[in-house]
């Protein structure tokens, strides 16, 4: 498929805007994609920090707690615009800022891991009744006390398992 600006090079660049409903597509080259981006008013660095910063409960930002990284320099209003840290420190000095946007992507801000099947046994235990105690402090908080004893159930056979797995070593 050729640019639909200068019939000339191979598109590999597509745009798809939507306004008021009504959506037109545009394929260009990589220069013509170059010259009209100011147009187009869209930077992938731009995007991606806008979704970091967006927060439906929350309509007022939180003031930075730290100004810059003490290492490298760099400002959260830096990272904001690139969308890039500038060094691994930059995790430790940005920490209050980054840790809400990081929980909110991926879900933790701790890196877990996966666990291989054969040998993550005691592992795997151990993260399933991490999981069955937050699990009965909520059903305890809700009150739903028949639900939370047979979680603390199922949180004894597992501590059982994992007893009788050390006793047989």
């Amino acid at each position: 498929m050729l640019c639909e600006r200068c019939q000339e090079r191979q598109a590999t660049v597509h745009v798809t805007r939507i306004i008021n409903g009504e959506k037109t597509e545009l394929n260009l080259c990589q220069e013509c994609a170059r010259e009209i981006q100011p147009q187009l008013k869209f930077s992938i660095p731009q995007f991606l920090a806008g979704l970091l910063d967006y927060d439906p409960d929350l309509e007022v930002q939180a003031p930075p707690a730290v100004e810059h990284c003490r290492e490298c320099g760099l400002t959260y209003e830096q990272f904001h615009q690139t969308g890039r840290l500038g060094c691994p420190d930059c995790y430790h000095y940005l920490a209050p800022r980054l840790d809400p946007l990081i929980r909110r992507i991926q879900g933790s801000s701790q890196h877990r891991g996966k666990v291989p099947r054969r040998a993550g046994g005691n592992l795997r235990v151990r993260r399933e009744m991490e999981k069955l105690k937050a699990q009965l402090q909520q059903l305890v908080q809700q009150e739903e006390f028949e639900k939370a004893a047979r979680v603390r159930d199922q949180i004894r056979d597992l501590e059982a398992r994992l007893d009788k797995e050390a006793d047989g070593r």
